[in-house]
């Protein structure tokens, strides 16, 4: 008798952060790449922008997602007027008095392990340059004040990307970008109901930072040897196309991808794993450029974990198939008398039908939609 494999501690890590994911995005529809998208981050030691209008959820996706994942959790709304002590703490008046300038930190962003900072491109000069430190080196540096700083991820939140030079340049330490949109007409009864339930919902800890430090580790041990020629020739017709990278975000990438396939349960990136490329793209139209002109370098594309962040990054049938297979089992687990299944089941009906015929629909797929027709005909 062959005895069943145990998986390894980072499948048993990636497997909890997936029920933290899935936990924080209950009622939020449309937000499941959002969530999946700050895990890869975390787990890469990257950092993730997103640019989308005011009342889309970004604020409450970020703060689940903390909370599911426990550790120190900072957040901020910029403005014009605000100042640094506001982000990074005051100055320590005690030791000011003995003529030492040290800032006291203590709750503030330096002392953070999820950062998030809505409206990010209103900080003044001063605060952008301190973030920078923050960001790019984990280090916290004012006045005789120098501390290392625990952040995992910061999510830096816009109604889109500045004009302004310098302020494009600092968008571009946030190596992640996601553009957000509206909830889709066809998913609108779903938002109602998920949103009236999640705003009763408690806030669920789910995780430990210490399953994201301990995917992070194995992210400098990924080989990539194989995917490294992939991304190459990837990078090479996003050129032909007229579309650009710097040479900091190509190398950076690798990271990304050395993510995604520990968070895939792997230690070999394979094609599978370049779909984070599409996430580099810093602008909305280049994104949407890039899903054409890489449409076969990303046709294998996959994750268990990230299937969301997937799915709209490739717009492959094959990844929009497995995130519908997994929200209709995760809507019928819900039991028969859940309050919103039934609402939910209805908008995973719609949703399946828009994007497949009675032909393309994959078997697993159309088992899931039979259930949930007999849930919407069953009366709770």
């Amino acid at each position: 008798m062959t005895l069943p494999i145990e998986p390894s501690a980072a499948q048993q890590a990636a497997a909890r952060v997936r029920d933290a994911v899935h936990s924080a995005t209950v009622g939020l529809i449309e937000r499941e790449q959002l969530a999946e998208l700050i895990v890869l981050a975390a787990v890469a030691q990257e950092h993730l922008l997103i640019l989308g209008p005011p009342g889309t959820a970004k604020s409450a996706v970020v703060r689940r997602v903390a909370s599911a994942l426990g550790g120190r959790y900072f957040e901020y709304l910029l403005g014009r007027f605000t100042e640094p002590s506001e982000l990074f703490g005051p100055v320590d008046l005690r030791r000011l008095r003995e003529g030492v300038v040290e800032t006291d930190v203590s709750g503030m962003l330096p002392e953070a392990e999820v950062a998030f900072l809505d409206e990010v491109f209103l900080g003044s000069t001063a605060i952008l340059n301190t973030l920078l430190g923050v960001l790019n080196e984990r280090r916290f540096r004012r006045g005789h004040t120098q501390i290392e700083c625990p952040l995992r991820v910061c999510v830096g939140a816009a109604n889109a990307l500045p004009d302004d030079e310098s302020l494009a340049a600092f968008a571009d330490r946030f190596l992640l970008h996601l553009f957000v949109e509206p909830v889709p007409d066809h998913q609108l009864e779903a938002l109602l109901e998920g949103g009236w339930q999640s705003e009763r919902a408690p806030l669920a800890h789910r995780t430990e930072l210490s399953d994201i430090d301990e995917l992070s580790r194995r992210v400098p041990l990924v080989d990539l040897s194989h995917a490294r020629g992939l991304l190459a020739d990837a990078i090479r017709k996003l050129r032909a196309a007229g579309l650009s990278l710097s040479d900091r975000r190509i190398v950076k990438v690798q990271r990304l991808i050395a993510a995604a396939t520990v968070l895939a349960g792997r230690d070999t990136a394979t094609d599978a794993d370049l779909w984070p490329l599409f996430y580099v793209m810093p602008t909305r139209e280049a994104q949407a450029s890039a899903q054409d002109v890489l449409r076969d370098s990303m046709s294998a594309a996959a994750n268990p974990t990230l299937r969301a962040a997937v799915e709209h990054a490739v717009l492959q049938p094959v990844s929009r198939a497995a995130r519908l297979v997994e929200a209709a089992r995760s809507c019928l687990q819900g039991g028969a008398d859940a309050p919103a299944a039934a609402t939910i089941a209805e908008a995973l009906l719609r949703e399946i039908d828009a994007n497949f015929d009675a032909k393309s629909l994959p078997p697993e797929l159309a088992a899931e939609r039979a259930r949930l027709i007999e849930r919407v005909a069953t009366p709770t």
